[in-house]
């Protein structure tokens, strides 16, 4: 069943911009701007940061997937609220208006469990934010991406130049930018946009294999590793290095018993091997 989360005081066209459900220990959240094809708006960037603060910490949440009801993942940003309308009040409206996309984007980047863009249709400019926020991302063949901001005059700004330079190369990402074109999910997976492009029929249930295969994780080595993994890419290998050993010395301090599980049951046990699968971690603590 499709949540919306309200708050009180808060005008419900403003907390209806989300929806989510949460099955079997996945989080299903989505954009809930159909008719707009799921474009961010300052209300929808508010009710997302409520969303997903309702959901981090949630025992009965082990992933969350982001998603886009209809036909769209997300356009992008809403040319009339976020911009003419937040630029109507001057600097101190496009100040707000910007800490509360990014806001919400950066506490996604950092989010405790992992997280799945499933791009099930149209990604546009400013959905490159969320996109690259999210640890792993798949989308349907069919779907559209694009940086059309050339095209109307301005610049890939907002980190949609800089995710563009992440996630493919140099020579691809100028032509996305310079060119304004759209490219398909297959394209998509192609340039490194995405992990993978299915049929968007096959989308949803390759996601939900994804997702149960992250739930049998240990849950402190999945937020370990997703934070490593984004650090050390700014990193030289010597502040890598440096960085890791910091990380799996923390990691073991915080939940060691895990990791004692972990070697037991492929040492002693040997009931499982690691290149193989996780281990159970329904027997911690037992």
């Amino acid at each position: 069943m499709t949540n919306i989360l309200h708050v009180d005081g808060v005008d419900p066209l403003e907390t209806g911009t989300v929806a989510y459900s949460i099955d079997n220990g996945i989080a299903w959240v989505s954009f809930n701007r159909p008719d707009k094809r799921n474009c961010m708006s300052p209300r929808l960037n508010r009710q997302m940061m409520r969303v997903l603060d309702e959901l981090e910490f949630r025992d009965d949440v082990g992933v969350l997937v982001l998603s886009g009801e209809g036909t769209a993942w997300s356009a992008g940003m809403d040319l009339k609220e976020y911009f003419r309308e937040t630029e109507a009040q001057g600097l101190q409206g496009t100040r707000a208006a910007q800490r509360e996309s990014y806001g919400w984007w950066r506490r996604l980047r950092w989010y405790q469990k992992p997280t799945i863009a499933m791009v099930n249709g149209w990604c546009f400019g400013g959905g490159y934010g969320p996109l690259f926020a999210c640890d792993l991302a798949f989308a349907a063949e069919e779907a559209q991406f694009g940086l059309s901001e050339i095209n109307w005059g301005i610049l890939p700004g907002g980190g949609a130049a800089k995710v563009a330079v992440e996630l493919t190369g140099f020579r691809n990402a100028m032509y996305h930018a310079l060119m304004g074109e759209n490219i398909d999910g297959k394209t998509a997976a192609q340039w490194g946009f995405v992990n993978e492009a299915l049929p968007l029929d096959q989308l949803k249930a390759r996601v939900t294999d994804v997702a149960n295969v992250l739930l049998k994780k240990n849950p402190v080595a999945l937020k370990a590793t997703k934070d490593a993994i984004r650090r050390v890419r700014e990193m030289s290998y010597d502040n890598a290095e440096d960085y890791l050993i910091r990380a799996q010395e923390a990691a073991n301090s915080f939940d060691n018993e895990g990791r004692k599980e972990g070697i037991k049951q492929f040492i002693d046990d040997k009931s499982y091997k690691p290149g193989l699968g996780a281990y159970d971690k329904s027997k911690q603590g037992a």
